[in-house]
C-alpha cells in the first residue's frame, strides 16, 4: 500500500515528465514499395523530448538520426513554431521529415537548418538554403526539395544545388505554400504545398493575411520580450484571402478558379490531375473540383448541401485508380462511404475518415459501436473489417495503429512486423465500468479507486470534453485514463461520458448543437451523473465536481453557473468563454454568422451568465495562448469581479493552449486537485 501510495503521490511528475506518456510512442511513417522499410520518428526514451529518425528494416531497428549529432542549436523559425502549435507537436527535434516514393531518400528541418539523407548509404548532409527552412518537401523522384523560407516558396536541385524562387511577395502579409490559420486549425489541411505525381510541378497556396484583424500576444512575466503579431480571424471578421497556383518550375505559373468560396479545405494531385475541395463562408456547401493543371479551368465533380453545416472529413475527396470519386455521404442516421456516386457501408457504420486509396481498394475508419473504431476496406470484391479487437484502430501511412484497453501497438501493414513503442506505462491501470446513460444510451466510462468497497461514500468529478470533434468515451489507453483514475485514487468517483454533439453518432446527433453549443451537452452530463449514481448509490450527488480544459473548460464553467444544484465546483482550462472571440470556421460552423444570430453567440457564451455564479470556480489559461486567447478568461474574470462574484484565476506564464513544460504541467495537476478537495470538502 505504502508502494502504491508513493506511486500515486508521484504520478504528476511521471506524467508531465512523460508528457501524459506519449513521448516514446512511434509516428510519422513512410514504407519502400515491398513494405520491408519503415522510415518513422520517435524519441529514445519515455522522458526524451527530442524526435529522431528510425529505420526499422525487416525485423531490425536502427537510430539513423539523433538531433544532438547535428550542431543545430538556432531558433526554430516562427512559421515553424505555429505550424507546431496548430498540429499539436509538443516533441523538440526532429519533429517531420519527407521521403521520396522508393525510400531511397529522406529531407528534415532542424531549426531551420535543411538536411538530406541518402538510405542507402547512410550519407547525411545539410544542405545549403536561401533561409530558414520551413516545411521541406522532398518531391517524389527525390531530385529536388520545395520548402518555404520567410513567405516564399523555393525548390533546391539536390544535384547541383541550384535554390530557385518559385514564388514571393514583396508584402510581408502575404505567404506562399503554407495553410492559413484556419486550415489548420479546423479543416484537416496541415499544409500548403504539393508535388505533382512525376516531380516536375508545383502546387501552392497564396495566403493574404492583409484583411485579417491584428491581436498582440504578449507574456507579462517577460516584460522584456516584444508582443508577437498574430493575425486572428475571429467569427464575423475578415478571413485571409487564399489562392491556388501551379507552378512548372521554369518561371510558368498557372491560377486555379473555383469561384467564389471562401474556404479551400482539401487540395490533392493524383494520377488524373488537381483535385480539390471548396467550401462557402456559410459552411453549408462543399463543392468537389477536377482542375487542369495546364489552363487552371475546374469542372464539377460533386456538390453537398445542408442546412446546417456539411462536415468535412479526413481523406475525402480521393479518386481510385480508374478515376471513381470517393467522398462522405449523409443520411440523418448516418455517414457513409460513397464511391462513385453511390454508398457503399450500411446504415449505422459512421464513416470517420479515408485512411487511403490505393487501385480500387479504399481503406477507412468507421464505427458502429460510439466506443470503438475500426479499419475498414471496400474493394471489388465487397466490404469488410480489418480490426476486431475493441479500442480505437486506424492507420498513418503502412502502418496500422491500435490503442486499445491496454496500450498501443503498431503494425507493418504488409509484412504484420511490429515497432516498438519506448513509452512508459502507466501504473495507475483505469478501472472502467462502461455505462449506457438515459434513453440516448450516452456512452459513460465510470472509474473508481482501486481501495473502493461498496459503502464507502465518494464525491464524483465530472470529467467530459462533450463537444464537436472529440470523444473521450473510448476503449482505449488514452491519456485520460490514467488521470482519471489518479483523481479516482485520491478520493473520487470519475465519470467521463460523451453526450449529444460529439463525433461518432451520425450527421443528425452532430448537428443538434447548431444554434447552441453549450444547452443539450450540459443536459446530457447531467443524465450521465445520475446514470452513474444509480448504478452505484455510493456516489455522493451532493458534492460533484466538473473539470475541462478548452471547449469542456467553458462547459465546465457553463454548469457550475446554470446549475449550481447539481454542479458544486468547476475547473476551467483555457475555455473559449466569448464566442466571439473564436475562429471563423470553427465558431460559425455551429453559430451562423455573429451579426446574423447574435442570440446564438450569447447562448454559447458564459460572459453574459456570470452573475450566476455562487459556487467556488478556478479559471486556468496559458497567457500564450494563439488558439483560445487569455481575453477569454480575462473577460470572464471582469465580469465575475464586476458582478461580485469571487472566483480564482490561475495564469500560466509562457504556456499556449496545451502547457508542455515540466513544473507547469505537473503544478497544475496538483494545484487543480486541491482546489477541487478543498471546495468539495474533502481535506
Amino acid at each position: 500500500m505504502d508502494n502504491k501510495r508513493s506511486y500515486i503521490d508521484s504520478y504528476p511528475t511521471l506524467a508531465a515528465r512523460t508528457q501524459r506518456f506519449t513521448l516514446g510512442l512511434p509516428k510519422a511513417f513512410a514504407a519502400s514499395p515491398d513494405g520491408e522499410r519503415v522510415l518513422f520518428l520517435r524519441t529514445r526514451g519515455p522522458e526524451d523530448r527530442a524526435g529522431c529518425l528510425w529505420l526499422l528494416d525487416g525485423d531490425e531497428e536502427r537510430l539513423l538520426v539523433a538531433p544532438e549529432n547535428l550542431g543545430a542549436d538556432g531558433p526554430i523559425p516562427e512559421a515553424e513554431r505555429i505550424r507546431r502549435e496548430r498540429t499539436g507537436e509538443r516533441s523538440s527535434g526532429i519533429v517531420a521529415f519527407s521521403a521520396d516514393e522508393a525510400l531511397s531518400a529522406a529531407v528534415f528541418a532542424l531549426n531551420g537548418t535543411l538536411w538530406h539523407l541518402d538510405l542507402p548509404t547512410g550519407v547525411l548532409r545539410k544542405l545549403d538554403t536561401a533561409g530558414a527552412v520551413v516545411d521541406p518537401r522532398l518531391d517524389p523522384t527525390g531530385d529536388r526539395v520545395a520548402y518555404v523560407t520567410d513567405g516564399a516558396l523555393r525548390v533546391l536541385e539536390l544535384a547541383d544545388g541550384n535554390d530557385q524562387e518559385i514564388a514571393a511577395d514583396d508584402s510581408p502579409d502575404v505567404a506562399w505554400g503554407l495553410a492559413e490559420h484556419v486550415a489548420a486549425e479546423s479543416m484537416h489541411r496541415t499544409r500548403g504545398h504539393w508535388w505533382s505525381p512525376d516531380g516536375t510541378r508545383l502546387l501552392a497556396t497564396r495566403v493574404d493575411q492583409t484583411p485579417v484583424q491584428r491581436w498582440w500576444i504578449a507574456d507579462p512575466a517577460d516584460s522584456g520580450a516584444r508582443p508577437r503579431e498574430v493575425a486572428y480571424p475571429a467569427a464575423g471578421t475578415a478571413n485571409a484571402l487564399v489562392s491556388l497556383h501551379v507552378f512548372d518550375l521554369h518561371g510558368g505559373s498557372t491560377e486555379i478558379v473555383w469561384g467564389d468560396f471562401e474556404y479551400l479545405p482539401t487540395v490533392a494531385w493524383d494520377a488524373h490531375g488537381v483535385l480539390i475541395s471548396v467550401q462557402s463562408r456559410d459552411q453549408k456547401t462543399v463543392q468537389v473540383l477536377a482542375a487542369d493543371p495546364a489552363t487552371g479551368r475546374a469542372e464539377l465533380l460533386h456538390e453537398q448541401h445542408d442546412p446546417a453545416w456539411v462536415e468535412l472529413v479526413p481523406g475525402t475527396p480521393a479518386r481510385t485508380a480508374s478515376g471513381k470519386l470517393v467522398v462522405a455521404h449523409d443520411t440523418p442516421s448516418t455517414r457513409h462511404l460513397m464511391i462513385n456516386g453511390r454508398p457503399v457501408t450500411p446504415e449505422g457504420l459512421q464513416l470517420r475518415a479515408v485512411v487511403d486509396v490505393t487501385g480500387e481498394t479504399v481503406r477507412f475508419q468507421a464505427n458502429d459501436e460510439p466506443t470503438e473504431r475500426h479499419l475498414w476496406v471496400h474493394d471489388p470484391t465487397g466490404l469488410r473489417r480489418l480490426t476486431d479487437t475493441p479500442g480505437v484502430h486506424s492507420a498513418v501511412g503502412p502502418v496500422v495503429v491500435s490503442n486499445t484497453e491496454t496500450g498501443q501497438t503498431f503494425a507493418v501493414r504488409r509484412t504484420g512486423r511490429q515497432i516498438r513503442s519506448l513509452a512508459a506505462k502507466p501504473a495507475l491501470a483505469p478501472r472502467i465500468t462502461w455505462l449506457q446513460a438515459g434513453e440516448r444510451q450516452l456512452r459513460t466510462a465510470l472509474i473508481l479507486p482501486s481501495w473502493y468497497e461498496p459503502g464507502m461514500t465518494l464525491p464524483v468529478l465530472m470529467s467530459p470534453y462533450a463537444g464537436p470533434a472529440l470523444q473521450l468515451a473510448v476503449r482505449a489507453l488514452t491519456p485520460m485514463y490514467p488521470t482519471a483514475q489518479w483523481y479516482a485514487e485520491n478520493g473520487f468517483a470519475v465519470v467521463i461520458a460523451d453526450g449529444r454533439g460529439t463525433p461518432g453518432r451520425g450527421p443528425a446527433w452532430e448537428k443538434t448543437v447548431y444554434g447552441d453549443t453549450l444547452s443539450l451537452p450540459l443536459e446530457d452530463q447531467i443524465v450521465a451523473l445520475h446514470a452513474a449514481a444509480e448504478h452505484n448509490p455510493d456516489l455522493d450527488l451532493t458534492r460533484v465536481g466538473i473539470t475541462g480544459w478548452s471547449y469542456s473548460g467553458l462547459l465546465a464553467t457553463i454548469a457550475v453557473l446554470r446549475r449550481p444544484d447539481v454542479f458544486h465546483a468547476a475547473v476551467a482550462g483555457a475555455g473559449p468563454h466569448d464566442a466571439r472571440l473564436y475562429d471563423t470556421h470553427w465558431r460559425e460552423r455551429f453559430l451562423g454568422h455573429p451579426d446574423e444570430n447574435p442570440e446564438a453567440y450569447d447562448r454559447s457564451s458564459s460572459i453574459p451568465e456570470a452573475a450566476k455564479l455562487s459556487r467556488p470556480l478556478l479559471l486556468v489559461h496559458g497567457l500564450a495562448d494563439d488558439n483560445v486567447v487569455v481575453a477569454h478568461t480575462l473577460r470572464l474574470s471582469a465580469a465575475l469581479l464586476a458582478a461580485g462574484r469571487p472566483h480564482q484565476v490561475l495564469p500560466l506564464s509562457g504556456a499556449t493552449h496545451m502547457p508542455t513544460d515540466e513544473a507547469t504541467a505537473e503544478g497544475l495537476m496538483r494545484h487543480q486537485l486541491q482546489f477541487l478537495k478543498g471546495a468539495l470538502g474533502m481535506e
